[in-house]
Formats: C-alpha cells, structure tokens, sequence
C-alpha cells in the first residue's frame, strides 16, 4: 500500500481511467443480460423482478436505510473529519478521491500495531474463545499461506456444505487483514455447520445473500470492540477505544457509501428501459454520503449483479439486531464466550433455509428495525 498520498491519488487516476474504457463493453453486458432475465423471468420490470427474487421491498428498504443515514449524519461528519486528518495527513485534499479509502480501511498509519504476521494466530484465538478451533475443523480447508502470486482479496469457496468448504486469505498488513479473515470465518462456519442432511438447495443455495451475510458481519464485529484490541495489541484502554472508534467510523463510511450506492441503482435500473444506462446521481450521490470523491465514470465498475448492495444493508441491519441480542443474552463480552459460538452453531445449522426476515423474528426485532445500527455507528 501506497504511503505517500500524492502517489495514491495519481495510480488512482490511472486505474479509474483505464477502468473506465471498459464502460462501453459493460453496458452491452448489462443491457444483453437485462434481455434475457426480462425474458425468462416474463418480468420487464428489473426493480420488480428482483424484488420478487427476494421478497423484499426494495423502496422501502432504501426509505427505512436513507433515514437512518441521514440519523447518523452528525456523528459521521464528526468522525470523519477526525479520521481524515489522522490517517490521511494534512496533505488531503477536503474531499479526498476514492482511491484512497482500501488505505483507511487497513488503518495503515497504525500498521506496525496491526503486523501481517500476527494476524492468523490472533483470529485463530479470537475464534477459539467462542469455541470454534478452526485449525481442527474438519469441514474447512484453510488456505491462510504467503505466496506470490496469490490474490491478496480473503474469500470463502464452499464446495459442498458442510463437507468441503475453503477458507482463502493472504494478510497484507494493517486492520483490514483481521477484519478481512474474520468476515470470511464467518461464512466458512456458516457453511461447514448446517446440517448434511438438509437438501443442496438449503445447503448452497439462497434466495438473497442476506442470511449468510449476517454470519460474517457478526464475526467481523469483534474487531470493532475495544476489548479485542486491548488484549490483543497491548494497547491502553484509551488508545484500544480510540483504534475501535476507527473501525467504526469506516463501518459508517461504507454503510453511507451502500446507502447511497442502493438509491443510485434503484433509479439506474427505473429509467434503464427509457436510457439504456446512464450515469445520473452517481457520483453526487456517494460524493455527498461520505465525503470521498467518486467519478461520474465509474458507476458501472461499480455495480454489484442482482442489487448485492440491498443484501448487504439488511445484512448490516440484521447483524446489529443479532449483536443486540448477544450483548442482551450473553452480555458485554458477547465477543468472547462460548455461549455466542453455541448460539451461532444453532443458527449455523439450517443452512440457508431461513430468511434474513425469519432471523429478526426470531430474535425479537421487525426486519426494518434500524436502532440497534443507529447504535453502532454511534448515533
């Protein structure tokens, strides 16, 4: 990772101008793809074609989102201009590009705290204290090695849940390693622990990405405790709270950039019949949601299938509920007790049967109920 600010901004500008000669080649993939669910599915609507796959109402899912957004504006300003100027130096421009924001994740001005080389040893333990020994797992292939030529992006391949599922990462340095390994255990686990005797469909197969996105998020929240740091790092109770705060507040930027990112794709797709696909609201939209600089040319790399980005916010909504519910259940320590990973094993094991809708049920909240988010970002 780039240290020198300029230098990022300028392979930024390289990358996103290569990046964008492609655009062409994606709107014909987009809008040729576009024919074929319209013809399969007999759904011209794309909005509504995907809201009938996931039985959710996406409108009122981006409603129930942009207000807590704009909730928790106050706060995020706060932090971001607080995190802004310590991590990004008093050479950042006011708004700073968005090449820039792989650097804030991985905390890199406090990379010397959060060493490559300690980052497998200290999610293995983290992972132990809930009582999952991944190193003995039979279910999971672990594939945790340095070598060259291997993609540095953490993944999990599940091949046939719960028997083969393989758990990918290659730590570079900084944060984001842990959070990285720790989000993916969480879909490793997911898959290696439902039931064999369920069907493929329930053991593979879902109707939204929702449900197992709930497992990662709630495994990656310990990385934004206070506690996790100072027993890990030897930091001081001041400084582990300050290192968490952190954390939070780039959860925040990247929910604000989801938000955002939902409704520019919500009105993407609603006048996609009518344009073909255009650009419009994107980059004021993320622009103005977290303070980073977006190009208007970058909307199609940008751009999950299926609306992931809808998944991925009720998974963030869901993962709040289940760590509420943890902190009620279990207590403070939720992050590190048995009694979590029991309680996790119990849901781990149906698969991907349940909706992300069942799940709040279940643990006592309505799928829209967005206070237990409001409280993580500090809001």
């Amino acid at each position: 990772m780039l240290a020198e600010y300029a230098a990022r901004d300028e392979l930024g500008r390289l990358a996103s101008d290569l990046s964008a000669t492609f655009n062409d080649e994606r709107l014909e993939v987009l809008r040729a793809g576009e024919e074929i669910e319209s013809e399969v599915s007999e759904i011209e609507d794309p909005i509504e074609r995907i809201e009938d796959e996931k039985a959710i109402s996406l409108r009122g899912l981006e409603e129930a989102l942009n207000a807590t957004s704009a909730a928790a504006e106050q706060v995020y300003t706060r932090l971001r201009e607080s995190w802004f100027e310590r991590l990004l130096g008093p050479e950042r421009e006011p708004v700073p590009a968005s090449s820039h924001v792989a650097y804030l994740r991985r905390l890199s001005p406090l990379e010397s705290i959060y060493t490559k080389e300690r980052a497998v040893p200290i999610c293995m333990d983290t992972l132990a204290r809930l009582g999952f020994d991944l190193q003995s797992e039979p279910n999971i292939k672990l594939d945790l090695d340095d070598r060259p030529q291997k993609s540095p992006r953490a993944c999990v391949i599940p091949s046939d849940p719960p028997q083969i599922v393989h758990l990918i990462t290659r730590a570079q340095g900084g944060l984001h390693d842990y959070q990285a390994f720790l989000h993916e255990a969480g879909h490793a686990l997911h898959y290696a622990g439902c039931d064999p005797t369920l069907p493929y469909t329930f053991r593979n197969i879902s109707r939204d990405h929702a449900l197992t996105e709930i497992y990662s998020y709630i495994v990656e929240a310990i990385s934004r405790q206070p506690g996790w740091h100072a027993r890990y790092f030897g930091l001081s109770d001041e400084q582990a709270a300050a290192n968490a705060e952190a954390t939070v507040f780039m959860e925040a930027l990247l929910f604000r950039r989801y938000v955002a990112k939902l409704t520019f794709e919500l009105d993407f797709w609603g006048r996609f019949a009518q344009d073909g696909g255009t650009n419009e609201g994107y980059a004021e939209r993320l622009t103005a949601a977290t303070g980073v600089r977006y190009r208007p040319d970058g909307f199609l790399a940008d751009m999950d299938a299926g609306f992931y980005s809808a998944d991925y916010l009720s998974a963030w909504v869901r993962s709040a509920q289940l760590r509420a519910y943890l902190e009620r259940e279990v207590g403070g320590e939720w992050w590190a007790s048995e009694e979590t990973g029991r309680r996790l094993r119990a849901l781990f094991t149906e698969g991907t049967r349940p909706s992300s809708e069942e799940i709040a049920a279940r643990i006592g909240f309505e799928p829209l109920d967005t206070g237990p988010l409001l409280s993580e970002l500090g809001a």
